[in-house]
């Protein structure tokens, strides 16, 4: 069980800070079920509310600095998913997404990104879904990792860039 004040990971909500925990009085709410009282960090929206013994959502807790620090300096050994067909792909990346697993948002990024260089060196734009599912990951990734560092999320993407020495 999370303590109040703990920042995690909420399915696909990203960061989250867990304002309460206990009985909630919404009409939807089971009687006598504790939920989390969840203020997302970076998304509007307002408040959001989660069985406590939920086992259909992802929660774990924000990854540490020093976790942060090793992910960045495995990111360039990291493997891109490799998948050439279109429907396919998309299917593998959306489910890569929704593990809630730090590294997995990184090969969702890495792939997306590879992806999109050949399209534009191509002529070709980028595709809708890749979009989606690129902004997903780094909006996940990003937001763990200025929590994680202590740094606010705009300055993340230079900072991995500065730990990788500047290589893409």
């Amino acid at each position: 069980m999370f303590e109040t004040g703990a920042y995690i990971v909420c399915g696909q909500h990203g960061v989250c800070r867990v304002e309460s925990i206990g009985p909630i009085r919404l009409s939807e709410a089971s009687a006598g079920r504790d939920y989390y009282t969840l203020l997302p960090l970076y998304s509007r929206g307002g408040v959001i509310y989660v069985p406590a013994d939920s086992d259909k959502i992802i929660m774990r807790y924000v990854i540490s600095r020093q976790e942060a620090e090793e992910i960045i300096g495995e990111i360039d050994g990291m493997d891109m998913i490799r998948i050439d067909n279109e429907r396919q792909r998309e299917e593998t990346l959306k489910k890569a997404l929704k593990t809630c697993d730090t590294r997995q948002w990184v090969r969702v990024i890495k792939t997306i990104n590879v992806r999109k260089k050949k399209r534009l060196a191509q002529g070709k734009k980028v595709t809708a879904g890749d979009e989606r599912c690129l902004h997903a990951a780094q909006e996940n990734l990003f937001g763990e990792l200025a929590v994680s560092l202590g740094i606010d999320k705009s300055e993340v993407e230079s900072y991995i860039e500065s730990r990788r020495g500047g290589r893409e």
